[in-house]
């Protein structure tokens, strides 16, 4: 799923100039609605509100169409999607806040299916550090009891083709290896 790139204050501005209910916009900016009530409710705001129809995120055609039908959804325009879709390819980008404490289980998920990989390339693709990382892979990180496996491709913390990027550069490093070490 793709958010906006600022989630609250796309979320805060949608709260202060439309009809949207929390749930929507939740929806759109990968937040829980209780967090969308919080930004709602909070008198002082830290964060400024972010247009998402200047910043080509949205149209107004959008809103007003989610405004009269409460059950209808928010999309990002595909531009937009575009864009984030291949700065993932990249392995750099935003993880949004709601996702971050899934990091650990994608780093354990593909410790486990993607042996082949170094700590470097891990934290290179789940945006992570090697003493993470190796912490994770040597069982001794604080709170290694508590991560829960989950696929980074699900959470959304990673694309399929970049995981499968990394593990082919992988496997011609290892080959290019053995071939050295074979002559």
């Amino acid at each position: 799923m793709n958010y906006p790139y600022m989630p609250k204050s796309t979320a805060l501005w949608l709260i202060e100039n439309t009809a949207l209910t929390f749930e929507q916009i939740g929806e759109f900016c990968g937040l829980h609605e209780l967090e969308v009530k919080n930004i709602a409710d909070a008198e002082t705001q830290k964060i400024q509100g972010l247009d998402p129809i200047l910043n080509g995120q949205l149209t107004r055609e959008d809103i007003k169409n989610c405004e009269a039908d409460p059950s209808a959804r928010l999309t990002l325009r595909e531009n937009i999607v575009r864009a984030q879709n291949a700065q993932n390819k990249r392995g750099v980008g935003y993880t949004p806040k709601l996702h971050r404490q899934n990091r650990l289980g994608g780093i354990l998920w593909i410790l486990k299916n993607c042996p082949e990989l170094s700590d470097g390339q891990i934290a290179r693709l789940m945006r992570s550090t090697n003493p993470t990382v190796a912490s994770v892979r040597n069982k001794t990180h604080k709170n290694y009891t508590e991560i829960q496996i989950q696929s980074p491709i699900v959470l959304g913390l990673l694309s399929e083709s970049a995981l499968h990027d990394a593990v082919a550069k992988a496997a011609r490093a290892a080959d290019k290896a053995s071939k050295g070490k074979k002559k």
